[in-house]
């Protein structure tokens, strides 16, 4: 079924990021809450309300991506996914304190050690 330009510009184009409320998305969210836990697929479908049947499918997608590990009988939250969450909420805590104290990331600061992506399209 074919669908409008305007659809098609609101998908995502990453396709590691789930949806919201998608079995992925409840798995993740499960997962990351409980970072230093591991769990059986029994015991995640029991936590997220995701049918057993669909839990093994998603979570064997989830780790092709590197979002969650496995060592049978157990999945985690994987350590990567774990350090790009810190490193999100690292910089979020780092801006606001910045903005709070009167002192805003200022263009001048970053702009030295930004590297231009239209100059990487050249060598492409």
């Amino acid at each position: 079924m074919p669908i409008t330009s305007d659809e098609f510009e609101e998908l995502s184009a990453d396709a590691g990021d789930p949806a919201a409320g998608t079995n992925a998305d409840r798995i993740l969210s499960f997962l990351r809450d409980h970072p230093e836990t591991a769990y059986t697929q029994s015991e995640i479908a029991a936590n997220t309300g995701v049918k057993s049947g669909s839990v093994g499918p998603t979570l064997v997608r989830l780790r092709e991506r590197g979002r969650v590990d496995h060592r049978e009988p157990y999945w985690r939250i994987s350590d990567h996914e774990q350090s790009v969450d810190a490193a999100g909420e690292h910089a979020a805590a780092t801006l606001t304190e910045r903005e709070e104290a009167d002192h805003p990331p200022q263009l001048s600061e970053w702009e030295p050690h930004a590297v231009d992506p239209r100059t990487l399209r050249n060598d492409e």
